[in-house]
């Protein structure tokens, strides 16, 4: 049985690619492995594997990390911006418990819309997202997709994705379907439910295991899953065997350490870091802290121009993901058309995977300020920029629903999630987005020096 993502001539393949993007030397592995594909495919696996972990045991020896590219949290903000500037503010905001409720939830409703509108899509690039909106009149995309009047060769060619694409169409939407998206979303809020904000990297390895069924990861997570199996805790847990490491895997699930965080974009790294660290290294850990970073700070500033420069002051400056930023940051997208800007990001980013960190970050940032705060113009130029359409549609959708507060949001967007939402995650199938944010705001509200070992009075969901 091959598992994808475990696979050793899969896992091998992607360590080249990943060493040659991380400066890392690469040409002989690369030679390694054009040499096993001329083999019997099990004995090219065995070979493969014993590359693999070989490289390992050398990377334990000569660890291959750069000091411009950190994996420790010291070392991250030593080589940020934010604590060498001091420039981080005292974390604080002035919403009252209704209007902090209404953020939360409108960051809970925004991240389940964008995440939807990109959902039957994902994995397709530009031109054929454009290809099939215009088979039926539909581009520019400014709806929930829809294959009615969608000729049937295109539908053919370009089939919706397995996992709840057909659920996810305009016609037949009826709650939130289930989606990793909104699982790594849930799943966090049981962890400060039960740990509050004191929680480990351990504790959130213990409710991957427990809550987490293992093919409902993917990439980075599902290495890092059989290595904590394996009895590798972090940060091993996300180096061994893993060339996923700075993969967009993270960076999906930085939201719950914004929601809990309002005003205070500091603490949402560290809560961040703890997290990313179990499956990612380098710039993977630094997607889930520009984004924790960003969603946090949304509660007290609304301008998008801002809040994704006070959320790269939070990363290393000198990574290439911070690099990236700027290039965005430094587009004039106000000026330019939607079409041109996407062309600029696939000069700048087009060789990295559909699913790396690097590339889908800077995606979003171009939509959040395409978008200008408003959330239809924003999920929609996210969703039609291509690669990871449902992920980088959640995360604008979460910051602009934040920033606009659940009862701003469009009926048109918000209304088909009929305020319900399915998981595989014990306790949370058919949960209720108000009840979800409910339980958000009061974990949020919380002393941050406050340690539990309980759910805060709410029924054990295990």
């Amino acid at each position: 049985m091959i598992v994808r993502y475990l696979d050793p001539l899969e896992r091998l393949e992607y360590e080249v690619i990943q060493r040659r993007q991380e400066g890392s030397e690469f040409r002989d592995l690369q030679a390694s492995f054009k040499d096993l594909k001329t083999k019997p495919a099990e004995d090219a696996r065995q070979e493969a594997d014993k590359i693999l972990r070989q490289l390992m045991d050398k990377d334990a020896a000569t660890p291959i990390l750069s000091s411009a590219e950190p994996d420790d949290l010291d070392a991250i903000r030593q080589a940020s911006t934010a604590l060498q500037n001091s420039s981080v503010p005292a974390p604080a905001h002035s919403l009252n418990d209704a209007d902090l409720y209404d953020r939360i939830l409108g960051g809970w409703l925004g991240r389940s819309a964008g995440c939807l509108l990109g959902k039957p899509v994902e994995r397709y690039m530009r031109p054929v997202l454009r290809e099939m909106l215009e088979s039926n009149n539909n581009w520019p995309l400014d709806h929930y997709w829809t294959q009615d009047g969608m000729p049937q060769e295109i539908l053919d060619l370009y089939p919706w994705k397995q996992r709840l694409g057909l659920e996810s169409l305009r016609e037949n939407i009826d709650g939130m379907p289930e989606d990793d998206d909104l699982n790594y979303v849930m799943l966090n809020l049981h962890i400060m439910e039960n740990h509050g904000y004191g929680f480990s990297s351990s504790d959130v390895a213990t409710a991957w295991l427990t809550k987490l069924p293992a093919f409902q990861l993917f990439t980075a997570e599902r290495v890092a899953y059989f290595n904590l199996l394996d009895g590798r805790d972090a940060p091993n847990s996300a180096r061994h065997m893993n060339p996923f490491r700075e993969w967009i895997g993270a960076q999906i699930r930085a939201d719950l350490w914004g929601y809990v965080c309002p005003g205070n974009p500091l603490l949402a790294t560290e809560l961040a870091w703890r997290d990313a660290r179990i499956s990612h290294s380098r710039n993977g850990i630094y997607g889930e802290m520009f984004y924790a970073a960003l969603i946090a700070q949304a509660f007290v500033e609304s301008d998008p121009r801002r809040l994704v420069e006070t959320a790269l002051s939070y990363i290393p400056a000198q990574s290439r993901l911070a690099q990236a930023i700027t290039i965005i940051l430094d587009l004039p997208i106000s000026t330019l058309s939607w079409e041109v800007v996407l062309d600029k990001l696939e000069d700048h980013f087009g060789t990295y995977h559909w699913v790396h960190s690097i590339n889908n970050a800077a995606l979003t940032v171009a939509a959040l300020l395409a978008g200008d705060g408003d959330f239809e113009k924003t999920i929609c130029a996210t969703v039609m920029g291509g690669w990871d359409t449902d992920s980088n549609g959640a995360t604008a959708g979460s910051i602009i629903g934040i920033i606009q507060g659940a009862k701003a949001l469009p009926e048109k967007w918000i209304s088909p999630l009929n305020n319900t939402i399915r998981s595989s995650l014990g306790g949370f199938d058919n949960a209720l987005f108000t009840d979800l944010a409910r339980r958000t705001l009061m974990v949020s509200q919380r002393p941050v020096d406050h340690k539990s070992s309980g759910p805060m009075g709410l029924s054990n969901d295990f």
